[in-house]
């Protein structure tokens, strides 16, 4: 059974995304472990080789149909370099492409597939994973013991930092399939997000309101909090859904996952979508009259003093 591990790389203008490496690293651990190979394929135009230097190879293919993602497309191609490179393990990233592709490939390609994972260690020849089911609810550990696996990481389980190097890795180029040059999908437009909102992933400091707020009227009260701190305001995914705030402010699985120095909570119960995107937070401070809301069982801090009490009291004192 090969020890190799492939990984699939995400990028975007140029630039492998921090996912990828967070792969990268894991994947260079597991094919240590094993005495494998760490590869790495890329599809496009765009040679990033040079940001993948923790890898022994790089497998590059590039057609036009691969210039953007589209699932079938990409399918075809990984699909042809798995039977080709026969790896023990296939690590792709749980977002739209991870899971799109996932899927398909357990099928295509007869593999085991875990998704939502966010740990992976080894038993001997035998990858086992740490999974996330039932939004999160509960961790299941799963034995991959097909001799093929795929695995579909949460972004944010491993550190980035272990996944790069200043390595030559070997670049091999590999031809695309004959069925690209008719595909059954093609790409119509890409809808950029609003660039000219702050980008919540790079703040220190994070105050995030959920559906508790009551009102948008009543998300002023929280926002000042944020202006006297010096914060961006942020929200849960009932905030955004109701149109209170735009989706450049949701944390969460459907949002943006952040990691900032301190996180406050106002109003927010916790669901395991919102807890996915900030529970890395270095200070999480809660702030919610249930008790029983699942946001304190990650928060470092909590109180159930009323919002509307607390926060007004909280923006005196700083302007005191």
């Amino acid at each position: 059974m090969s020890g190799n591990v492939l990984v699939l790389a995400e990028q975007s203008d140029g630039q492998v995304s921090d996912a990828t490496y967070e792969l990268l690293g894991k994947g260079r651990e597991l094919a240590t472990a094993w005495g494998g190979t760490l590869e790495v394929a890329t599809f496009g135009p765009t040679d990033v080789s040079g940001q993948l230097g923790i890898a022994d190879a790089v497998v590059r293919v590039d057609h036009p149909a691969l210039a953007s993602y589209t699932a079938d497309a990409y399918e075809q191609v990984l699909l042809q370099l798995l039977t080709e490179r026969a790896p023990r393990l296939l690590l792709l990233s749980n977002d739209t492409v991870g899971l799109d592709l996932g899927t398909a490939l357990a099928v295509s390609w007869d593999a085991s597939q875990v998704a939502y994972v966010m740990a992976l260690a080894v038993d001997g020849d035998t990858p086992v994973a740490t999974a996330q089911i039932l939004g999160g609810k509960i961790l299941a550990e799963v034995e991959i013991t097909a001799p093929r696996g795929i695995c579909t990481v949460i972004g944010g389980s491993f550190p980035l930092a272990a996944g790069k190097g200043d390595g030559t890795p070997e670049i091999v180029t590999a031809a695309a399939p004959g069925g690209l040059d008719a595909p059954r999908i093609s790409l119509r437009a890409i809808v950029e997000p609003d660039t000219s909102d702050v980008d919540i992933t790079a703040a220190d400091l994070l105050v995030s309101a959920g559906r508790g707020v009551g009102s948008k009227d009543d998300l002023e009260v929280v926002q000042e909090l944020a202006d006297a701190l010096g914060a961006p305001l942020s929200a849960s995914r009932p905030v955004i859904d109701a149109g209170w705030m735009p989706k450049t402010r949701q944390v969460g699985k459907s949002g943006l996952k952040v990691k900032p120095k301190a996180y406050l909570s106002f109003g927010i119960s916790g669901a395991p979508e919102h807890l996915e995107g900030m529970r890395d937070a270095e200070l999480i401070i809660a702030c919610n009259t249930d008790a029983n809301a699942p946001i304190f069982d990650v928060a470092h801090y909590g109180t159930t003093v009323d919002l509307f009490d607390l926060v007004p009291a909280i923006v005196e004192e700083i302007g005191g």
